[in-house]
């Protein structure tokens, strides 16, 4: 089954969707490219922006060492995908033009490198979750959907200003480990996947975490699911394909929003 506006191939062996990218390096540039731009316009369109800050990028399928990325200044709100980089691991712009966003490289390529299973990366400074960071804890199992970064996720503990230096750059990358999401404190939230779908949706999702576990603290003392419980939950609503379905009625509602996004002149 293929979706024409957001070029999606979904298929049903199993009774369960899958991906598929297409089997070309071309398509699944296309297709990479495609979700990352629609990845932009959703957090444009929930106020994830904050000036020139915050970056997505995504693991180019041939050359594996590139990754594409938002140029800097440009809002979200406004990318289309013929506006995204190219970039490769040693900082320099391979294909588009614009300007590269120094802390999106310092952060990005080193998780592209410590990460090979990782396609894609997400970062801004949305208010929740910047808010949330400040405290430098990790989140609780306070809730069915926070249960997606039970066990999942990390704090970086160690800000010392925008992220230029390449070794905190690697420090970042060490702190996020193998989970799906980081915390960095006094700064914002970073999540990953093995797509652009998923690594957006965990971010969209960790973001209102942030929210609700605010509001419930606000409010009083929230009550913890068990570790069990959590664990069970997370299997289902923390795994790959959660992340990668749970992306598609935003993708849905945006690509018929704003089909113009993914003009490529």
């Amino acid at each position: 089954m293929t979706d024409a506006a957001n070029n999606i191939v979904m298929n049903t062996e199993g009774g369960l969707p899958q991906m598929n990218e297409g089997e070309t390096p071309e398509s699944q540039r296309i297709h990479r490219k495609r979700m990352l731009t629609a990845a932009f316009r959703l957090f444009g369109k929930f106020g994830f922006d904050e000036g020139v800050a915050g970056h997505i990028t995504v693991r180019d399928p041939e050359k594996t060492d590139h990754f594409w990325v938002n140029p800097m200044g440009m809002s979200f709100k406004q990318i289309k995908m013929s506006d995204l980089l190219l970039v490769n691991h040693e900082g320099q712009v391979v294909e588009g033009n614009g300007l590269l966003n120094g802390a999106a490289f310092t952060i990005h390529s080193h998780i592209h490198k410590a990460r090979p299973d990782v396609t894609a990366a997400a970062h801004t400074h949305s208010v929740y979750g910047k808010s949330w960071a400040s405290l430098g804890r990790k989140l609780d199992p306070i809730t069915q959907d926070s249960c997606a970064f039970y066990d999942d996720h990390a704090v970086f503990d160690d800000f010392t200003g925008v992220v230029l230096d390449m070794g905190e750059g690697e420090r970042i990358a060490a702190a996020l480990g193998d989970n799906k999401a980081a915390i960095l404190q006094n700064h914002g939230l970073l999540t990953v996947g093995e797509s652009v779908e998923s690594a957006a949706w965990w971010y969209i999702t960790m973001e209102r975490t942030c929210q609700a576990q605010l509001m419930a603290e606000a409010a009083g003392t929230p009550k913890l699911i068990s570790p069990e419980s959590a664990r069970v939950t997370h299997e289902t609503v923390g795994s790959e394909f959660a992340g990668l379905f749970s992306f598609q009625p935003l993708l849905s509602v945006i690509s018929a929003e704003q089909p113009e996004m993914f003009d490529e002149d």
